[in-house]
């Protein structure tokens, strides 16, 4: 059987906290895998030190469902290639800010995933 990831939906960096709390009472988590921001080079990149924070707020809170980093380097890049290459027209690209991050998001999944087998 192959599992393959999916976008569930994009939710503002503020908001995300809450967010999964509540996903996690709906749906069976085991783990959550979050992109660890990296410069080209292997140096942690300025976002690192708010994904940690947010990462050890969460082991506070919820300290049964672990949390995983898997490297985020390129993902935007062939985030929005995905996107050219679906045809998606330049006005939707415009207004659809969030669109590349959970494209993003589904290509740090699956790579996860494939990583574990």
């Amino acid at each position: 059987m192959q599992i393959i990831a999916n976008g569930l939906t994009t939710v503002e960096t503020k908001n995300l906290f809450d967010f999964l709390c509540k996903y996690i009472k709906q749906e069976e988590v085991e783990r959550l895998i979050i992109g660890k921001p990296m410069q080209l080079d292997g140096k942690p990149s300025e976002n690192l030190a708010r994904v940690e924070n947010f990462v050890r707020r969460w082991q506070k809170a919820q300290p049964a469902i672990p949390i995983e980093y898997y490297d985020e380097r390129f993902t935007s890049v062939l985030a929005q290639r995905v996107i050219l290459e679906a045809g998606v027209k330049k006005k939707t690209r415009r207004e659809n800010k969030g669109l590349v991050d959970e494209i993003s998001a589904t290509i740090i999944l699956q790579d996860y995933m494939n990583s574990t087998k």
